[in-house]
């Protein structure tokens, strides 16, 4: 059976293995998080790259649609050109004619357009490369990135291993219940356990009720402070020694007489509430 002293040695240990323990935890839950930012990145520029493509697909397909029209207004001019040789009316040169003009017209008109079109085609090109160029250079990014947080997840993983059987160690002797309710205390603060000065909680620096106070100084069990939930022990402080000498020697006798004035004195306070009362009325 542990001594009381033994047991919150053990617990300021434990302490600090839970309290690195924890920040582990913590650390190793978080680290995924420093990778999405990549990531997002990458699924941005995937989608860009997909939207851009097609785009450059349909572009393709109106060039070569347009070089088609371009080739057939061509082929129409070439050959109203050669009909000259075999026209002999008047009417006739005039129809050729104008047969000529219009393919020329829209042979001109399909040549300027297909050259802005192959124009616009080839920027999309040159936007396509760079993209797949930062595609596959964030990629590398990210499996490096990954690596390496599985590298450190690994080391945590280890260490959190070893803290755990220091934690299992540490905490034999103790009952099972006060180290759960340790446990869930270092979650929410680092420090757990926490001196009592005079009838102060140095926690959460609330007043302590003095008989509270006094239970903790004698250290005879575990104690939870009533306000932060942390473990206390005491600490003393100047004079605190003659504070709880002369509060010690106080006896029975005396404190049944200060109860008595106590509810003497409640009793005149309702007296002068009741006159203060009828006054009033």
């Amino acid at each position: 059976m542990l001594q009381m002293s033994e047991k919150l040695d053990k617990l300021k240990n434990l302490q600090e293995v839970l309290a690195e323990k924890y920040e582990i935890e913590a650390k190793v839950e978080e680290l995924p998080k420093t990778l999405d930012g990549s990531t997002e990145s990458l699924d941005r520029f995937k989608k860009e790259y997909i939207q851009r493509n097609a785009e450059y697909e349909e572009k393709k397909a109106l060039v070569a649609q347009l070089k088609e029209e371009l080739a057939d207004a061509q082929k129409r001019r070439e050959e109203g050109e050669k009909g000259m040789d075999a026209i002999t009316t008047h009417r006739e040169y005039e129809i050729l004619e104008k047969q000529i003009s219009e393919a020329q017209s829209i042979e001109d008109a399909k040549r300027k357009e297909l050259q802005k079109e192959e124009k616009a085609l080839e920027e999309i090109n040159e936007i396509l490369k760079g993209s797949e160029a930062l595609i596959s250079s964030t990629e590398n990014d990210v499996n490096e990135t990954r690596e390496g947080l599985e590298k450190e997840v690994a080391e945590f993983k280890a260490k959190l291993e070893e803290l755990s059987k220091q934690e299992e160690e540490i905490a034999d002797g103790i009952e099972t219940e006060t180290v759960m309710k340790f446990q869930r205390i270092i979650r929410r603060n680092r420090n757990g356990i926490v001196a009592v000065t005079g009838n102060v909680c140095s926690g959460c620096h609330m007043v302590l009720p003095a008989q509270f106070a006094n239970e903790v100084r004698h250290g005879e069990k575990i104690f939870f402070c009533p306000y932060c939930s942390r473990i206390l022990f005491y600490e003393e402080s100047m004079n605190t020694e003659q504070y709880y000498s002369t509060m010690e020697s106080l006896d029975s006798d005396n404190a049944d007489e200060d109860l008595l004035e106590d509810e003497d004195l409640l009793e005149v306070d309702e007296e002068a509430e009741d006159a203060d009362s009828s006054y009033e009325n």
